[in-house]
C-alpha cells in the first residue's frame, strides 16, 4: 500500500418510518426505547383528562425544543419561547393547538420549569381538535422509569435526543389498541 489512509464513509442510517409501542418499550428500527406512558395506560376512547395515552396511528409533525438550555435537534426543530403554551381547554376554539400567553383558556405552558419539555416531538393525535378527544399528546423527556405522564409517551434524555435526529415529519407512531387494557375480551362462541 502506498501510505494512503482509506476513509471509510459514515454509515447514515434511513430515517425511521414508524415507531411502535409495545409492552416492553418503543420500537424504533431494530432498538428497544424504555419508556413511560400515561397514568391511565393506553385508551382506545381517549378523552381529556383521562391520564391515557390514546391508541392509534399518529403521525410526529414537529420538533420543538428549549434554545436557552440546547442548540437546535435537527433543522426543522422550532424553538420554545417564554409566551408558548399547547391549549387544552375544550370549550377553547383554539383546543389542541399551539397558543400565547397570555389565552384565555386552559393551556399547558411549554416553557417549564423542569426539563419534560425541553425536547417535544409533537402528533397529530386529534389533530382536528375534537372538544374533549384529547390534547398535547407528545414524545418528551421522562421524570423517571416508573414515573407516568398524563398521556404523553415519555423517554430517557439520551434515548429521546437519539430518537429525534433519526425521524422526519411524518414518521407513524403505531400505539396498538391490543395495549388497552380498558376493552373487554370477547370469550369466543
Amino acid at each position: 500500500m502506498s501510505g494512503r489512509r482509506i476513509r471509510r464513509a459514515r454509515r447514515r442510517s434511513a430515517p425511521l418510518a414508524v415507531l411502535r409501542l409495545g409492552p416492553d418499550g418503543l420500537r424504533a428500527g431494530n432498538r428497544r426505547l424504555p419508556c413511560t406512558i400515561g397514568r391511565g395506560g393506553v385508551r382506545v376512547a381517549k378523552r381529556e383528562g383521562d391520564g391515557a395515552t390514546p391508541a392509534g396511528r399518529w403521525r410526529v409533525t414537529g420538533v420543538l425544543y428549549r434554545a436557552d438550555r440546547m442548540a437546535a435537534p435537527v433543522p426543522w426543530a422550532r424553538p420554545i419561547g417564554p409566551r408558548d403554551l399547547w391549549c387544552d381547554d375544550p370549550a377553547c376554539r383554539g383546543y389542541n393547538r399551539p397558543a400565547r400567553a397570555p389565552h384565555p383558556g386552559s393551556a399547558e405552558r411549554l416553557a417549564r420549569g423542569d426539563r419534560l419539555y425541553d425536547l417535544i416531538l409533537l402528533t397529530d393525535w386529534n389533530a382536528a381538535g375534537v372538544p374533549g378527544a384529547g390534547s398535547a399528546i407528545f414524545v418528551h423527556r421522562w421524570r423517571g422509569p416508573a414515573r407516568p405522564t398524563a398521556g404523553c409517551i415519555a423517554l430517557p434524555p439520551r434515548a429521546l435526543a437519539w430518537l429525534v435526529r433519526r425521524l422526519r415529519p411524518g414518521t407513524v407512531i403505531e400505539v396498538p389498541a391490543a395495549l388497552d387494557r380498558t376493552r373487554r375480551r370477547r370469550s369466543p362462541g
